[in-house]
């Protein structure tokens, strides 16, 4: 804690009636973000830390892992958790990444419980919600309800939505957002800071997030290949980082993009190996901007039926 004479304009601060100054106080906490597949917890991570460390796409399940940015304000440290949507477990990879959200929102400070602002609660959006009551019990923890996608839909229509959703739990607080446009994320963080205990930061200045650079980049080139693919592909491909070399300025990456039939293979690669070339070469130039140096990529296609099933494979590829 630091003491001023003045209140300063942007950090949590308190007046000491006996030294009659103000005590700056540092205010620390992790943040889960959950929710329902595809609702906007990536997109919503991205915005708040203002960099992108988790991939984004249209296609349900595409957050496999917890992922960890850190967001550094005046006064405060946020660290915020993304988890992977809940949704109908099919596969054991599928059911690891249903616990990894569980057991994150049950270790968090606060909680952020997505939905969305195009139609009413869904299944499993009331499934999300009776975990979010489950642990706030249990912990006394504050829980904010985030309706997303405000953008999409009539303002008269959110009012209304707001008043269901205020009989299912009862919200530390309920805000109305945009994860993709902005509407509304500075008052998030300003109610966020409010809510977070006191305490020093978790995490130095320069964290931004727990991902390794291999990671990031399995990560992006599973983005890309989500963006080329359709209907049952998306679900059934990992990326593994075979080879990851810094030399100076360049990062030389092979890397293998597994699938599980052989006729996802050809989808994958495409007629005269354009698909997997613009895959690569999409990777590539977002590697480049977020790793700051250049990229020597390349890719193959490999069928591993069954991966999804088997525990091994899933640890070694951090599932």
């Amino acid at each position: 804690m630091a003491l001023t004479e003045n209140p300063p304009d942007k950090l949590f601060a308190v007046r000491c009636p006996l030294l009659a100054h103000w005590v700056i106080v540092m205010k620390s906490g992790t943040v889960a973000i959950v929710g329902r597949a595809n609702v906007g917890k990536s997109t919503l991570l991205n915005a708040l830390l203002k960099e992108k460390v988790a991939i984004v796409s249209d296609k349900p399940q595409t957050t496999r892992r917890r992922i960890l940015g850190v967001a550094h304000l005046p006064g405060a440290q946020v660290v915020l958790l993304d988890t992977p949507g809940l949704h109908q477990p099919q596969h054991l990879l599928n059911k690891r990444m249903i616990r990894t959200a569980l057991d994150t929102m049950r270790e968090a400070d606060l909680l952020y419980v997505m939905v969305e602002a195009t139609g009413p609660p869904e299944r499993w959006d009331r499934f999300v919600i009776e975990q979010a009551r489950d642990a706030v019990q249990a912990s006394g923890k504050p829980a904010f309800l985030l309706i997303n996608k405000v953008d999409l839909v009539h303002k008269a229509s959110v009012l209304p939505l707001i008043e269901t959703y205020r009989t299912l739990n009862d919200w530390t607080e309920i805000i109305p957002l945009s994860a993709r446009t902005g509407v509304n994320l500075d008052r998030l963080v300003e109610l966020t800071v409010k809510v977070l205990p006191e305490g020093e930061p978790l995490y130095d200045q320069e964290t931004l997030t727990d991902q390794t650079m291999r990671t990031l980049a399995a990560e992006l080139i599973r983005e890309k290949v989500l963006e080329q693919t359709r209907d049952e592909v998306p679900y059934s491909i990992a990326v593994e980082i075979d080879e990851f070399k810094e030399e100076d300025t360049l990062a030389r990456i092979a890397a293998t993009v597994l699938v599980e039939k052989e006729s996802h293979k050809g989808i994958i690669i495409g007629k005269r190996g354009d698909r997997l070339k613009a895959v690569g070469t999409r990777a590539r130039l977002d590697m480049e901007r977020l790793f700051g140096m250049k990229v020597f990529l390349q890719l193959w296609v490999k069928v591993r039926p069954g991966w999804r099933e088997d525990e091994r494979k899933l640890d070694e590829l951090g599932y």
